[in-house]
């Protein structure tokens, strides 16, 4: 048996007549960009988040950047990250000639420490990013509270956590602004690149628009620099004819991560995925961590069972960021969690079937080991 890292493929097959009429309705209009598709789809995103505005964009770190960008961040100024990301949160920052500042993450959800970023937190901090990651959000609401009365806003990065919610809320509402990605394999992905801002902010949000559009005014006029940051009107439909099924495919991500989780949570040597209380996790990605890592991904490989690695470079040891001084050892859960971390399949298109086999493997190498 084969067992992938995700299907998209069977996910195409199986909506496949509404995606192709989407797309061949575009082709028809001949509008594939500024249109009514793009339109369509932030409408109802915006709508099923009960955010005021949805800004559709490029991608996921052109979201982070043009807001970041709106905010006037730049040289001399500093954003507080995790270290414990895939690089575009950083990269997003460096983009505005800011410095990302790097934290250390907590050992059961993997996400952002808030006691550690208010250690961070001084004159020049002018945001602070959380990254919902692997599908569970971070303590936002610590985060806002602790940043209200400093006047420092708080950016959701939302790349992959489609529909997640804490305490009733969902990622993307609870700071200023929520940043995502529709990368193919996100759990709410285009057919390439694309992204979203979600906001209740309208001055942050006409300028967002303003910024994906080379910083338009209006035709003709140009009234601050921008980016040519368009989704294009293809993207756009085959994200509205995805966007129904969403919930559905959220359900089926939740049965599998039961599945994983009743099938190995006695193992010794093995810690899997934690849910914090008051959380809804979307597992975007089924993380296991344990100091053996290497020798279970060759074993599972042997296997035909695909596995990640997300991320085994943290961060702050990646070649782009030791400038700034960061070495081994700055922050150990970050680095013991690069060690250790291993993707296992997930995606709503998997069978039962595939999974039982990949717990069966799992059992095996332990008892071997």
């Amino acid at each position: 048996m084969h067992v992938p890292l995700t299907d998209l493929a069977l996910q195409y097959q199986s909506i496949k007549s509404e995606i192709d009429e989407g797309i061949r309705r575009v082709f028809e209009a001949a509008d594939f960009t500024n249109s009514t598709w793009v339109k369509r789809f932030e409408e109802a995103f915006a709508g099923m988040h009960g955010a005021r505005h949805c800004i559709a964009v490029s991608n996921g770190t052109a979201a982070l950047h043009a807001v970041l960008m709106a905010l006037g961040i730049g040289p001399g100024d500093e954003v507080i990250v995790p270290a414990t990301t895939f690089v575009a949160t950083a990269m997003a920052v460096s983009l505005t000639g800011a410095r990302p500042v790097f934290t250390d993450i907590t050992p059961d959800t993997c996400t952002l420490d808030p006691p550690k970023v208010k250690k961070l937190i001084n004159g020049n901090t002018k945001a602070v990013i959380p990254v919902h990651l692997y599908g569970q959000m971070a303590s936002v609401e610590l985060l806002a509270d602790m940043l209200k009365s400093r006047g420092i806003p708080l950016i959701e990065d939302c790349a992959q956590a489609h529909l997640a919610r804490r305490k009733g809320r969902y990622a993307g509402t609870m700071g200023l602004a929520g940043c995502f990605s529709f990368y193919p394999v996100k759990n709410l992905g285009a057919f390439g690149e694309g992204g979203a801002i979600l906001t209740d902010d309208d001055t942050l949000a006409d300028e967002l628009r303003s910024i994906r559009t080379y910083g338009s005014a209006g035709k003709f006029l140009i009234e601050r620099i921008g980016h040519n940051y368009r989704l294009s009107e293809i993207q756009g439909s085959i994200l509205e004819k995805k966007l129904p099924h969403l919930t559905r495919w959220t359900d089926r991500r939740r049965e599998i991560a039961d599945l994983y989780r009743n099938g190995l949570g006695d193992i010794d040597g093995l810690r899997l995925p934690v849910i914090a209380d008051e959380n809804e996790h979307v597992f975007h990605l089924y993380v296991i961590q344990t100091p053996m890592r290497d020798e279970l991904m060759n074993f599972l490989t042997a296997h035909k069972i695909q596995t990640g690695l997300h991320y085994p470079v943290p961060c702050h040891l990646q070649p782009v960021y030791k400038k700034p001084g960061y070495t081994a050892g700055d922050l150990p859960v970050s680095e013991r969690h690069a060690k250790e971390c291993l993707s296992l399949p997930m995606s709503e298109s998997h069978s039962n079937h595939q999974i039982q086999y990949v717990i069966r493997q799992i059992r095996q190498f332990f008892i071997d080991s």
